[in-house]
């Protein structure tokens, strides 16, 4: 089976069952509270009502609407699609709509700037893009440098000239199934990550790797018709959907919510009644930090139908989660570890009768093979530090036009991760350090280079490197390693304003005056760099205490 058939066959049995809904909870619905000062995770627009919903029926006629779109402008299989939203109620219809086509989807990191966009564009061979209000102007502004493209299509009101408009369109074609044949072995999805260049790398998934992703997620956290899962991430990240697999494959339903302040997620799973609550670490110590300064009380919620607290995309503190075994002492709770190359989370998994070894990813996930290797891909002794490898089902199939990145990390049908870590007595793995030079902070990668050649730019500063710090609530921060000019005054305010030029998420949270090690080849010597000002193991402080 391909994911396609599940969400058919959930349309035949559950039709009229609620699939997914959306909450953009900086709409005001009365006057019980007040909604004010609020940072989302992603702005919803100006005239979305507070919830929408779609029924699993749909939810497939939606899909097939636009798969019958895209065929009846002739496009082939293996056509590449890419989406560029927010989430939002038309994202997974315009997913599985891409995949029924035997297109493929192309999710897009709404955080990247316009010039991002059009390498991603150009980088994967995409032939389509669907794209929303909240980037035109960045569309705008590159719309010249997009002749590559064949079709833009506009999901909103009052698009811009050079698009056409998705949902009028859509309007037009039929709800019935499209006809194509779909296997595992076709190809279904991109993802983007990136190299120890920076740069990001396009990853080709085959519909094995997503059905991989259904059944792994199922198998650990067991979701049934009665669950109800609560998305905050966005959907471009294979966490975020590959967690919301086990929804899919339980026909039951997921709520999408366009916010992370505490009193937020509580209200929703007071409403509507979530089970499953997935977290990164710094909304996990919000919510508790309100929950300790008072600002929150629980029992204005109702939470006793929450089961399970999931938790990932960074390393997770032993001590937030005994904080939130305190609060919370009757909920299960889990972590995955995973890649975008690996389908996102699973490969590695904790397991919810394990909490009493927090601090480790865990074991091999449902389906999945790992081994701790050296250098030349021997398995290093039980205790002892090397380099993560895992296999499985979910591994891509190459980085999309890069066979030299490829070689370097699959080899045979294992994936090498780059990530270094250990095991214990009992089988279960524990991160020590990454090979890599992406700094996760909150969830999100930063990529060194890119901040590095942007601080580059300012007069004062003769070299830089970027590494990231341990920080209590992020997981790790990026930290500008700075080495001034000769005879040359300079402030952490300088920087920190002309650092105001970058993205708010990728400017550099420290700003440290030093030095800038490098090799005789002229290469940065960033381990010298951690040892220096993180004890070289990054990973591992994290998750002490």
């Amino acid at each position: 089976m391909v994911i396609t058939d599940y969400l058919e066959r959930n349309a035949r049995l559950y039709g009229s069952d609620s699939a997914l809904v959306e909450i953009n909870p900086s709409e005001e619905r009365d006057n019980a509270v007040t909604w004010r000062d609020f940072n989302l995770i992603e702005n919803a627009h100006p005239d979305a009502p507070y919830r929408r919903e779609l029924s699993w029926k749909d939810f497939d006629r939606r899909a097939n609407r636009f798969a019958n779109l895209l065929l009846s402008r002739g496009l082939k299989k293996g056509t590449k699609v890419a989406i560029l939203l927010m989430n939002c109620l038309e994202w997974l219809p315009i997913y599985f709509g891409i995949l029924k086509a035997g297109c493929i989807a192309v999710p897009m990191n709404f955080r990247y700037s316009a010039d991002e966009i059009r390498y991603c564009l150009d980088l994967a061979d995409v032939e389509v893009l669907v794209f929303g209000p909240e980037f035109i102007s960045r569309i705008d502004t590159i719309a010249g440098n997009l002749d590559f493209l064949k079709m833009k299509f506009f999901v909103g009101k009052n698009g811009p000239a050079y698009s056409e408009d998705c949902m009028r369109l859509v309007g037009f074609c039929s709800s019935s199934a499209p006809p194509v044949a779909l296997t595992e072995d076709d190809h279904a999805a991109i993802y983007f990550s990136s190299g120890t260049t920076g740069f990001p790398k396009a990853i080709l998934h085959d519909h094995r790797s997503l059905n991989c992703a259904c059944m792994v997620e199922q198998n650990h956290h067991g979701q049934t018709r009665e669950d109800v899962f609560l998305c905050i991430p966005p959907l471009y990240h294979t966490g975020a959907k590959m967690h919301w697999f086990g929804s899919l494959l339980s026909g039951s339903k997921a709520v999408l919510l366009r916010g992370v302040k505490p009193e937020w997620i509580l209200r929703a799973v007071t409403e509507e009644k979530c089970t499953i609550v997935w977290l990164l670490v710094p909304w996990a110590q919000d919510l508790l930090d309100a929950v300790d300064a008072g600002r929150i009380n629980l029992d204005d919620y109702y939470l006793d139908q929450w089961r399970l607290m999931h938790i990932g995309a960074q390393p997770v503190p032993p001590s937030l989660i005994r904080r939130w075994q305190e609060k919370f002492p009757l909920h299960q709770y889990d972590t995955n570890y995973g890649l975008s190359e690996s389908i996102g989370p699973g490969c590695v998994h904790l397991g919810v009768e394990n909490i009493h070894k927090v601090g480790a990813i865990g074991k091999p996930g449902y389906l999945w093979e790992t081994k701790i290797i050296d250098e030349s891909g021997k398995e290093v002794p039980q205790g002892q530090v090397g380099e993560l490898a895992v296999r499985g089902p979910g591994v891509m199939l190459c980085y999309y036009k890069n066979p030299e990145a490829t070689a370097e990390v699959l080899k045979g049908d294992w994936l090498w991760t780059g990530d270094m870590a250990r095991m214990d007595e009992d089988g279960f793995i524990y991160l020590v350090d990454r090979k890599k030079d992406v700094v996760i902070s909150g969830g999100e990668n930063l990529y060194p280079v890119q901040i590095e050649d942007f601080l580059r730019g300012f007069d004062k500063i003769k070299d830089v490197a970027v590494i990231g710090l341990p920080h209590a609530r992020l997981g790790e921060i990026a930290a500008a390693i700075v080495e001034l000019k000769e005879d040359v005054n300079c402030t952490e305010e300088e920087i920190n304003a002309f650092c105001m030029g970058l993205p708010r998420y990728k400017r550099p949270r420290k700003v440290i005056f030093d030095k800038i090690p490098r090799n005789p080849t002229g290469k940065i010597e960033k381990p010298v760099l951690r040892e220096k000002y993180c004890q070289g193991r990054l990973v591992e402080s994290q998750i002490t205490g």
